[in-house]
Protein backbone atom coordinates (compact mmCIF):
# COMPACT_ATOMS: atom_id res chain seq x y z
CA UNK A 1 0.00 0.00 0.00
CA UNK A 2 1.72 3.26 -0.69
CA UNK A 3 2.41 5.56 2.31
CA UNK A 4 0.74 9.41 2.06
CA UNK A 5 3.03 12.13 3.68
CA UNK A 6 2.78 12.02 7.44
CA UNK A 7 1.20 15.53 7.95
CA UNK A 8 1.21 14.87 11.62
CA UNK A 9 5.02 14.29 11.67
CA UNK A 10 6.38 12.10 14.10
CA UNK A 11 4.74 14.02 17.46
CA UNK A 12 1.45 12.15 17.60
CA UNK A 13 -0.32 13.46 20.72
CA UNK A 14 -1.28 11.58 23.58
CA UNK A 15 -5.25 12.06 22.33
CA UNK A 16 -4.06 10.52 18.81
CA UNK A 17 -2.16 7.65 20.20
CA UNK A 18 -5.45 6.81 22.29
CA UNK A 19 -7.65 7.24 19.70
CA UNK A 20 -5.52 4.69 17.81
CA UNK A 21 -5.70 2.20 20.36
CA UNK A 22 -9.17 2.07 20.44
CA UNK A 23 -9.43 2.17 16.60
CA UNK A 24 -6.91 -1.15 16.52
CA UNK A 25 -9.39 -3.05 18.69
CA UNK A 26 -12.77 -2.33 17.06
CA UNK A 27 -12.68 0.39 14.12
CA UNK A 28 -16.50 0.47 14.27
CA UNK A 29 -16.37 1.92 18.17
CA UNK A 30 -19.13 4.99 17.73
CA UNK A 31 -16.42 8.37 17.99
CA UNK A 32 -19.03 9.64 20.45
CA UNK A 33 -17.97 6.56 22.60
CA UNK A 34 -14.41 7.19 21.66
CA UNK A 35 -14.70 11.10 22.30
CA UNK A 36 -15.27 10.24 26.09
CA UNK A 37 -12.33 7.80 26.69
CA UNK A 38 -10.33 10.69 25.35
CA UNK A 39 -12.04 13.46 26.96
CA UNK A 40 -12.75 15.20 23.45
CA UNK A 41 -16.02 16.20 21.79
CA UNK A 42 -17.00 14.05 18.73
CA UNK A 43 -16.04 16.29 16.25
CA UNK A 44 -12.65 16.60 17.30
CA UNK A 45 -12.37 12.89 17.17
CA UNK A 46 -13.80 13.12 13.67
CA UNK A 47 -11.59 15.54 12.73
CA UNK A 48 -8.47 13.69 14.21
CA UNK A 49 -9.52 10.34 12.91
CA UNK A 50 -9.65 12.61 9.54
CA UNK A 51 -6.52 13.44 9.77
CA UNK A 52 -4.64 10.70 10.49
CA UNK A 53 -6.30 9.07 7.66
CA UNK A 54 -5.03 11.44 5.28
CA UNK A 55 -1.72 11.59 6.80
CA UNK A 56 -1.30 7.54 6.22
CA UNK A 57 -1.19 7.26 9.94
CA UNK A 58 -4.60 4.84 9.59
CA UNK A 59 -3.50 3.06 6.53
CA UNK A 60 -6.54 1.72 6.19
CA UNK A 61 -10.42 -0.12 7.52
CA UNK A 62 -10.59 -3.40 7.54
CA UNK A 63 -12.85 -6.47 8.39
CA UNK A 64 -10.60 -9.75 9.64
CA UNK A 65 -11.97 -12.70 8.43
CA UNK A 66 -11.53 -16.17 9.97
CA UNK A 67 -9.98 -17.99 8.02
CA UNK A 68 -11.76 -20.91 9.11
CA UNK A 69 -15.40 -19.49 8.10
CA UNK A 70 -13.93 -18.94 4.34
CA UNK A 71 -12.20 -22.64 4.07
CA UNK A 72 -8.28 -21.68 4.11
CA UNK A 73 -7.43 -23.94 5.67
CA UNK A 74 -4.00 -24.39 4.72
CA UNK A 75 -1.58 -21.55 6.28
CA UNK A 76 1.98 -22.13 5.02
CA UNK A 77 4.99 -19.67 5.87
CA UNK A 78 7.08 -19.85 2.98
CA UNK A 79 11.39 -18.85 2.97
CA UNK A 80 12.00 -18.02 -0.49
CA UNK A 81 15.56 -17.52 -1.98
CA UNK A 82 16.21 -15.82 -5.44
CA UNK A 83 19.04 -16.37 -7.56
CA UNK A 84 20.27 -13.10 -7.01
CA UNK A 85 19.19 -9.88 -5.52
CA UNK A 86 19.54 -7.49 -8.22
CA UNK A 87 17.20 -5.10 -8.16
CA UNK A 88 15.39 -6.56 -11.36
CA UNK A 89 15.56 -9.77 -9.90
CA UNK A 90 13.75 -8.33 -6.08
CA UNK A 91 11.56 -6.30 -8.19
CA UNK A 92 9.88 -9.12 -10.10
CA UNK A 93 9.43 -11.45 -7.22
CA UNK A 94 8.29 -8.30 -5.70
CA UNK A 95 5.49 -7.43 -8.02
CA UNK A 96 4.21 -11.43 -8.65
CA UNK A 97 4.35 -11.58 -4.53
CA UNK A 98 2.18 -8.46 -4.21
CA UNK A 99 0.01 -9.83 -7.59
CA UNK A 100 -1.06 -12.86 -5.66
CA UNK A 101 -4.33 -12.80 -3.97
CA UNK A 102 -3.05 -15.85 -1.75
CA UNK A 103 -0.03 -14.71 -0.89
CA UNK A 104 -1.62 -12.44 2.36
CA UNK A 105 2.05 -11.22 3.96
CA UNK A 106 5.64 -10.40 2.04
CA UNK A 107 8.42 -9.25 3.75
CA UNK A 108 11.56 -8.82 1.80
CA UNK A 109 14.02 -9.90 4.71
CA UNK A 110 18.16 -10.67 5.18
CA UNK A 111 19.29 -13.52 6.70
CA UNK A 112 20.00 -15.64 4.41
CA UNK A 113 16.56 -16.23 2.58
CA UNK A 114 15.08 -13.38 0.03
CA UNK A 115 11.57 -13.50 1.25
CA UNK A 116 9.11 -14.97 3.77
CA UNK A 117 5.81 -15.08 2.64
CA UNK A 118 2.50 -15.87 4.71
CA UNK A 119 0.45 -17.72 2.16
CA UNK A 120 -3.63 -19.00 2.89
CA UNK A 121 -5.03 -21.56 0.69
CA UNK A 122 -8.13 -23.86 0.30
CA UNK A 123 -6.13 -27.25 0.54
CA UNK A 124 -2.77 -28.91 -0.37
CA UNK A 125 -3.22 -29.27 -3.51
CA UNK A 126 -4.56 -25.92 -4.19
CA UNK A 127 -1.02 -24.79 -2.19
CA UNK A 128 0.67 -27.24 -4.96
CA UNK A 129 -0.67 -25.27 -7.71
CA UNK A 130 0.59 -22.12 -5.93
CA UNK A 131 3.76 -23.18 -5.46
CA UNK A 132 4.64 -24.58 -8.91
CA UNK A 133 3.14 -21.12 -10.49
CA UNK A 134 4.97 -18.94 -7.74
CA UNK A 135 8.32 -20.81 -7.31
CA UNK A 136 9.31 -24.38 -9.05
CA UNK A 137 8.39 -22.90 -12.48
CA UNK A 138 9.69 -19.38 -11.69
CA UNK A 139 13.41 -18.87 -12.72
CA UNK A 140 13.55 -16.09 -10.18
CA UNK A 141 13.62 -18.48 -7.84
CA UNK A 142 16.56 -20.77 -6.67
CA UNK A 143 15.16 -22.11 -3.63
CA UNK A 144 11.75 -22.47 -1.34
CA UNK A 145 11.04 -24.08 2.21
CA UNK A 146 7.56 -24.40 3.24
CA UNK A 147 6.82 -24.37 6.91
CA UNK A 148 2.91 -25.86 7.24
CA UNK A 149 1.23 -24.02 10.96
CA UNK A 150 -0.30 -26.41 12.79
CA UNK A 151 -2.07 -23.92 14.59
CA UNK A 152 -2.90 -19.92 14.65
CA UNK A 153 -1.87 -19.37 18.28
CA UNK A 154 -1.61 -15.48 17.72
CA UNK A 155 -3.02 -13.56 14.74
CA UNK A 156 -2.98 -9.91 15.45
CA UNK A 157 -2.79 -7.08 12.97
CA UNK A 158 -2.51 -4.14 16.09
CA UNK A 159 0.77 -2.28 16.46
CA UNK A 160 1.80 -1.25 20.04
CA UNK A 161 0.84 2.44 20.39
CA UNK A 162 3.10 4.03 23.46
Amino acid sequence: MPRKSNNLGSALDPQNRAILRILQRDNKTPQRVIAEEVNLSAAAVQRRVAAMEEAGVIAGNVAIVDPDAVSATITAIVEVQLWDERAATVDGAKALFRGTAEVQQCFYVTGGVSFVLLILAPDMRSYEGLTRRLFSENELVKSFRTLIALDRVKSDTAIVIP
